[in-house]
């Protein structure tokens, strides 16, 4: 009897044709069946959104033994979405998203596409990891990220995750890792976020910019420490966004709000 390999499902922000999504199919083509399902251009910035008034479609870009290219003129979310409905054989025994061309430490994982894809999953209770360097680039170096990525992909395939948690992943930029460490998420705030320009027609346009500030830089148990040091983030992100502190508080005077 033959016996099935894990099936991974890939998706990311960054287009189907990105070298981030690319090099993550090459890394992990030997330790499962992969579907990739992704935006047919970038999608960055789009969280978890998902479309509910444009009608989708599906292409199916290339494929060959164990490994299937998909792309989709949705959001990340949509990939995921369409690709667990009509493009899956079996349930995936884990999705990934990425890996992104960028740093999606701190605040940026709530804007964060390649972390929309890995919300999805993970709200499918599906084990899920996402996976980013902190370079821009469009021929940015993923080789470095190869162990690491390997041997995070293994260990959630042989163990899985607690339902209601995922992964977010970030590398810095560089040629060695000093290491890995568990991080909570920095506290930080993006600022100076719109440029205004005048058009030659008369009406002002704006852009969509920032800066980013890690509004405690000496805390050295958080991803932007991390990675600011050399370090491989992991961070541990729950679905659930209760305050529980907060929820023990307004127990007490809920007899207030009446």
């Amino acid at each position: 009897m033959k016996i099935m390999k894990p099936l991974i499902l890939i998706s990311n922000d960054d287009g189907y044709h990105a070298k981030g999504l690319n090099s993550l199919i090459d890394m992990l083509s030997d330790l499962g069946d992969i579907l990739v399902c992704a935006p047919e251009s970038a999608r960055s910035g789009f969280a978890t959104a998902f479309s509910a008034t444009t009608p989708l479609r599906l292409k199916l870009r290339r494929k060959r033994e164990g490994v299937e290219v998909w792309s989709c003129n949705g959001t990340p979310v949509d990939c995921v979405k369409l690709a667990l409905s009509q493009l899956c054989p079996r349930r995936p025994d884990m999705v990934i998203g990425g890996i992104n061309h960028g740093d999606n430490g701190s605040v940026n994982s709530h804007y964060s596409g390649t972390m929309g894809v890995t919300r999805e999953g993970c709200m499918k209770y599906i084990p899920s990891v996402a996976f980013s360097l902190c370079d821009y680039r469009d021929d940015a170096d993923f080789e470095p990220l190869r162990s690491i990525v390997r041997k995070i992909t293994a260990k959630v395939l042989a163990e899985g995750l607690p339902k209601g948690t995922c992964l977010n992943v970030n590398f810095p930029k560089a040629a060695e890792f000093k290491g890995v460490k568990v991080c909570r998420m920095a506290k930080g705030t993006w600022g100076n976020e719109v440029v205004r320009a005048r058009h030659p027609r008369g009406y002002d346009y704006y852009w969509l910019v920032g800066e980013y500030t890690n509004d405690e830089p000496e805390a050295t148990d958080t991803d932007n420490w991390a990675l600011n040091h050399g370090y491989v983030a992991i961070t541990p992100t729950t679905i659930d966004v209760t305050d529980y502190a907060m929820f023990e508080r307004l127990k007490d005077c809920a007899d207030e709000f009446c």
